[in-house]
């Protein structure tokens, strides 16, 4: 009885010890969340959606919340569109996502690249806080997705044929429209229609599907296009292209995290959002310097040339969606009635 009773001691401080040893390391991995963010621009080339990722990414893990974050760009983990159904359905974390994407599944993500909606960086950030962009934001939310962050990035048109200011400039080109209302729009033109994510134009103008294209200024520069066209229209003073491309995360995902995990990527998500308003402006100048020292034409729309392009919208893109979008007429107001 006395080596047991002295046994017994020992036995129980082991097994108290292991106890919690056990109980540790369960509430380290409860608290070790893996993460994955995933988007189709290279990484570590300076794109500022990709740094814009990497910002939560960062912070995030500063924060010190037992969140990590998996960056998978270059359309590494999956296709571009394919994005937005692997986020409703839980398989994908967060993506920086340009929202017309998904306008097969919502048309009225079209209205967040409607022709000569938005006039300006300054005026974007404005729509951010519109009732404009509350129903939009209701829309995404109720399909299960939560915005981190929000981001406008403008653009312009590149061709290989000849330069894109006037209207009639498109007729008779094979173009890529990022997404419906511009396709739209180009097409009453007169304009030919080749639709592929911006991912892949390089390699539409390298092979001939493509005369010409408009996208962001970063992927113009991102995707190297100026070494496959010969002028390109910026976005200048009177830019007719602008498109939301924010950072979403999985409603599933964040349903998972805790208080504190959330007020963390709602923290990076303001720090990465405040960083993009001011890149994107630069960005703009530095799509300009990166055609003209391509030896590209940089041209730059006239108030009459845009306000001719969007009369053409006015009577395509614009009618199109108010008549057969739900909510698409109340939307345009909405986004028209911001100053």
């Amino acid at each position: 009885m006395k080596i047991l009773s002295g046994f017994l001691p020992g036995l129980m401080a082991g097994v108290v010890g292991v106890t919690a040893v056990v109980a540790l390391s369960a509430n380290v991995q409860a608290a070790d969340i893996k993460l994955k963010a995933s988007h189709q621009w290279p990484g570590g080339k300076g794109d500022v959606r990709d740094e814009m990722v990497q910002i939560i990414k960062r912070e995030v893990e500063k924060a010190g919340v037992g969140v990590t974050l998996q960056v998978y760009p270059g359309k590494s983990l999956f296709k571009p569109k394919q994005q937005w159904d692997a986020m409703v359905k839980g398989q994908l974390d967060v993506s920086a996502f340009p929202l017309d994407y998904a306008s097969g599944k919502h048309p009225q993500f079209s209205s967040t690249l409607m022709p000569g909606l938005v006039k300006n960086h300054d005026h974007a950030k404005r729509l951010n806080d519109s009732d404009f962009m509350a129903d939009i934001k209701k829309i995404i939310d109720d399909a299960g997705v939560v915005v981190i962050s929000d981001a406008w990035l403008a653009g312009g048109f590149a061709s290989k044929k000849e330069c894109i200011l006037d209207p009639e400039d498109a007729r008779g080109q094979v173009l890529r429209a990022a997404g419906p209302a511009f396709e739209q729009m180009l097409v009453a033109a007169g304009a030919s229609i080749n639709a592929m994510p911006s991912s892949e134009i390089y390699t539409g103008l390298q092979t001939g599907v493509l005369d010409g294209a408009n996208t962001s200024s970063g992927s113009f520069v991102s995707y190297r296009i100026y070494e496959q066209v010969s002028c390109l229209t910026e976005p200048g003073a009177n830019a007719l292209w602008f498109m939301y491309e924010p950072i979403l995360m999985s409603k599933k995902t964040w349903n998972k995290l805790d208080d504190k995990q959330k007020d963390a990527f709602m923290a990076a998500g303001q720090i990465a959002e405040d960083y993009f308003f001011d890149a994107a402006k630069s960005l703009d100048q530095k799509l300009v310097d990166a055609y003209k020292g391509a030896g590209v034409q940089v041209v730059g729309m006239s108030a009459e040339q845009h306000a001719k392009w969007v009369a053409i919208a006015k009577e395509s893109s614009y009618k199109n969606f108010a008549e057969k979008v739900p909510g698409g007429k109340e939307l345009i107001e909405k986004a028209l009635a911001v100053e």
